[in-house]
């Protein structure tokens, strides 16, 4: 109750995610911040771009608090419009492009977009699921001109609070209709400053970007390597389902850092050749149980690699919990809280239970999302009052 949930750490609480990455583009402006199918963009480039997208979408009334969703492949567009988007003070809503049309239906009308970003090949097909106040917008743009056509229109000066929302992911829909999640700035920067805090990625290191963006796990692997002078490397679309791409590319690209779900971890460690990417320092697994037998075999195809499994619902900023794997571990825990988190085991009535003793997960601190999108009713019986922190939240996750 009070040694085991005293995280306490500092971080930037007033900075919004895209000014970290503002602030690294001036530090580092020649490094290159993202690799795509062999092309490279630094961090200038990729600030340059992400602010013309700005002011692009500045100009349609984007602003503070406003929704938009993006329709997307991996490509260097993909992370352009995330940041263009919080750039010009809204939150980023990621739709898969192999979604049904009811649901991208669905999700356009919830969010009460003004604008949709995608890919010239889909523009037609969203134009057609869009009603007529949505704009379609296609940015696979001539970026040089788009720089020569805005560089003289001066834009308002966006006012960004580190309480606004920053993404709104939609969950599965598995138990009902999807439900969006909004995540603020505040607890996407102490998640991803604990990261840099707990694994310390370095400038030289590069990360794979391969889980779709749809899923909260590829904000630290947008942010982490943007916010420290490191690289991303995009995997190709679909890439993340392909192991033997996967092997190709950590070592063609000499990867560093990448994330699992332990069900691709399995496949990935039964394939030949697993064993020679030897760049690997760090494998991040989350989204799933990781099994005792799957971490053995880690160990055995990995003599001097780490195996890290961390725990999170997309009702918090990815991830709440954090554990390093050893050798000689009998079972996986979720580990440890992390960074101004807490964690509690309850009874029904909301009270703690001894160690040992089964009971529901509640989670706490400056990790939690703010609620659900036009869900009250929900958001009020899910995020409960926190009965040993006075005014604050607690999140339920049974």
């Amino acid at each position: 109750m009070v040694e085991w949930n005293d995280t306490s750490a500092p971080y930037p609480q007033d900075a919004c995610i895209h000014q970290l990455f503002e602030e690294q583009a001036r530090r580092t402006p020649e490094a290159i911040a993202v690799v795509f199918e062999g092309e490279t963009l630094n961090y200038y480039e990729l600030d340059r771009r992400a602010q013309i997208l700005a002011n692009f979408l500045i100009r349609r009334g984007i602003g503070p608090s406003s929704l938009v969703p993006l329709c997307l492949e991996r490509s260097f567009e993909m992370v352009v419009g995330i940041l263009g988007v919080l750039k010009a003070g809204g939150a980023y809503v990621p739709l898969e492009a192999s979604y049904p049309d009811d649901r991208l239906a669905y999700v356009l009308k919830d969010t009460s977009a003004r604008t949709v970003l995608t890919h010239a090949r889909f523009a037609s097909r969203l134009a057609g699921i869009c009603s007529d106040s949505i704009e379609v917008a296609a940015i696979d743009w001539d970026w040089n001109l788009k720089e020569r056509e805005l560089e003289s229109r001066e834009e308002a000066n966006i006012q960004v609070a580190s309480n606004d929302p920053a993404y709104v992911i939609y969950t599965s829909g598995t138990t009902g209709r999807p439900k969006g999640v909004v995540v603020e700035h505040r607890p996407f920067v102490n998640r991803i400053v604990w990261m840099q805090k707990a694994y310390e990625l370095k400038p030289e290191d590069r990360v794979l970007q391969k889980t779709p963006y749809s899923f909260d796990v590829s904000g630290w692997e947008f942010f982490w390597p943007l916010i420290t002078g490191a690289r991303i490397v995009f995997a190709r679309p679909e890439g993340h389902k392909d192991p033997v791409y996967l092997r190709d590319i950590i070592r063609s690209e000499q990867i560093t850092v990448l994330h699992f779900v332990p069900s691709m971890l399995r496949l990935f460690l039964a394939m030949e050749g697993a064993c020679d990417c030897v760049t690997l320092k760090k494998v991040i697994c989350s989204g799933e149980a990781l099994p005792t037998p799957l971490k053995d075999r880690f160990f055995e195809v990995f003599r001097n690699q780490e195996l890290h499994n961390l725990y999170g619902p997309t009702e918090a900023a990815i991830d709440v919990s954090f554990y390093q794997c050893r050798k000689e571990d009998r079972i996986v825990p979720i580990g440890k809280p992390i960074a101004n988190t807490q964690l509690y085991i309850v009874d029904p009535e909301m009270n703690p239970v001894p160690v040992g003793v089964l009971g529901e997960l509640c989670i706490g601190g400056d990790c939690l999302a703010r609620g659900y999108l036009h869900q009250p009713e929900l958001t009020a019986a899910k995020f409960v009052p926190n009965p040993f922190k006075t005014g604050e939240k607690l999140y339920r996750t049974g």
